[in-house]
C-alpha cells in the first residue's frame, strides 16, 4: 500500500512558486537575476493599515477568533460589496479566509464530487486545475485566443458546459493575462449560464482595482442579479492593498455553501491571523485615496513593458486592461537557436534559456495552459522592468 496519497499524481507543483525559487537560488549564488515571475506588488502596505494591525496588538486582540471571521470585517465586507459591486448580502453570507487561495480551496472541497467538471478559461491561474483535481473534479479547459485579447467566447463556454458541470471559474482581470472583461462582454457570458441553471459561478476579482484607462470593472452577479443565488464572489485584499503577506481573501455567497465552507475551515485552520483581519478591516473601511496613485503606476509600466517587448525580436505583446502582468508571444523565436546552442522547441525553453543567458526569471505559458507565451509581472520598479526588458531584447536578437 502506497503511503502517499493518490490526489497527488494528479496535482503539479506551483509553476510562478518555482520560477521564484529559483531566481532566489542563482542570486544566492552571486548571479545578477531580475525576477519578474512574483504576483505582489512591490510597494508597501499603507500606514494607515499597518497601524490598525499594531492598535489590535495593543488592545490584546491576539485570540482564536470566529472560523468565518471576526464580525467587524464581515460588516466590512458586506458594506464594500454594497458600495462597490452593488451586491447585497448579509454578514452570514460573508466567510474569511487565509488568503484567496482557501477561499476557492474550501468552495471547491465543500461542493466536488468524483466526475464533477469545472469549466476553465485558458491561459488560468495556476492553481484553478490543481485544486480541483485534489477535490476529485475534473477541469474542463476552454482556449482563448490572442487575437480576442485572450477573452472567452460566449459559444465556447456553450460548448463546453455538460450535465457533469459544476462549477464555472471567471478571473478577470485575468492573472496571467491582464484581460479585463467590459459589462457587455461579460453579459454575453452570464446569458449563457442563465440556460444552465445548474452551473455555478465561481468569480476571482482578486484584481477588481487594478484596471486601466476608462475601463469598468464589473463581476458577474452584478451583471446578471439572475446568478445571486449560485455565484461565490471571492475577493482580497493582497493586490489592491499590497497585503500579500497578511494572508487575508474573502467572500460572499449562498448560505448554505458559506455554512459547508465553515465547516471544513473549522477542520482545517479555524480563522485566519486575528491581527491581519483587523488590518483589513481597515483596508476595506479606510481611505482609498493611494489606489489611483498606485494604478497610474502600474499603468505606467505596463505602457513600458508592452512598447520595450514590442521592439524585440520574434516577441508580440498585447496590452492588457487590468491586473498587473503582461502575456506576450513568444512564437516567433521558436525553432530559433539560442546563444547557448539549444533549439528553442517551446515557450519552456525560451524562458529557461532565457534565465540562463540573461538572468532574467518570467514564467512559461504553457504552466498556465496556453502557449507559446511567457508572463511578466510588472509589479517592479521601471528601472529593473526597462531592464529586463533591454536584457529580452538582446537575448531575442542573439537567437539565430
Amino acid at each position: 500500500m502506497a503511503f502517499l496519497a493518490d490526489a497527488l499524481s494528479r496535482v503539479k507543483p506551483s509553476a510562478t512558486i518555482a520560477v521564484s525559487q529559483k531566481a532566489r537560488e542563482l542570486k544566492a549564488k552571486g548571479r545578477d537575476v531580475i525576477g519578474l515571475g512574483a504576483g505582489e506588488p512591490d510597494f508597501d502596505t499603507p500606514d494607515n493599515i499597518k497601524q490598525a494591525a499594531i492598535e489590535a496588538i495593543n488592545r490584546g486582540e491576539t485570540k482564536y477568533t470566529p472560523v468565518a471571521g471576526i464580525p467587524e470585517l464581515r460588516e466590512a465586507i458586506v458594506r464594500k460589496f454594497k458600495r462597490e459591486n452593488n451586491l447585497d448580502y448579509t454578514a452570514a453570507q460573508t466567510i474569511v479566509g487565509t488568503g484567496g487561495k482557501q477561499i476557492l480551496f474550501n468552495a471547491f472541497m465543500a461542493t466536488m464530487n468524483p466526475g464533477d467538471e469545472v469549466v476553465i478559461p485558458t491561459p488560468y491561474w495556476v492553481s484553478y486545475p490543481e485544486m480541483v483535481s485534489l477535490c476529485g473534479g475534473t477541469p474542463v479547459f476552454v482556449a482563448t485566443t490572442q487575437e480576442n485579447k485572450f477573452k472567452l467566447k460566449a459559444e465556447d463556454l456553450e460548448k463546453a458546459i455538460t450535465p457533469k458541470t459544476k462549477w464555472f471559474i471567471f478571473n478577470s482581470p485575468s492573472n496571467p493575462s491582464g484581460a479585463a472583461y467590459s459589462h457587455d462582454e461579460l453579459k454575453a457570458l452570464t446569458d449563457v449560464l442563465m440556460r444552465h441553471p445548474h452551473v455555478w459561478v465561481l468569480t476571482d476579482d482578486m484584481y477588481e482595482h487594478l484596471t486601466y484607462g476608462d475601463f469598468k470593472f464589473a463581476t458577474p452577479g452584478e451583471v446578471e442579479p439572475g446568478l445571486y443565488d449560485r455565484t461565490l464572489t471571492m475577493n482580497g485584499v493582497s493586490k489592491a492593498y499590497a497585503m500579500t503577506g497578511w494572508r487575508i481573501g474573502y467572500a460572499a455567497g449562498p448560505l448554505a455553501l458559506i455554512k459547508a465552507m465553515d465547516m471544513i475551515q473549522g477542520q482545517q485552520t479555524s480563522g485566519a491571523c486575528s491581527i491581519a483581519q483587523w488590518a483589513a478591516v481597515e483596508a476595506l473601511n479606510g481611505t482609498q485615496a493611494f489606489i489611483p496613485e498606485n494604478k497610474k503606476i502600474f499603468e505606467g509600466r505596463r505602457d513600458l513593458v508592452v512598447s520595450m517587448l514590442n521592439q524585440a525580436k520574434g516577441i508580440e505583446c498585447p496590452s492588457p486592461e487590468g491586473a498587473f502582468y503582461v502575456y506576450p508571444s513568444c512564437k516567433g523565436l521558436i525553432g530559433k537557436t539560442a546563444p547557448s546552442g539549444k533549439v528553442i522547441e517551446t515557450d519552456e525553453d525560451f524562458v529557461s534559456e532565457l534565465l540562463e543567458a540573461e538572468g532574467v526569471a518570467v514564467v512559461h505559458g504553457s504552466a498556465f495552459g496556453l502557449g507559446p507565451n511567457f508572463r511578466i509581472s510588472y509589479a517592479t520598479s521601471e528601472a529593473q522592468l526597462e531592464e529586463a526588458c533591454k536584457r529580452i531584447q538582446r537575448f531575442c536578437a542573439a537567437c539565430k
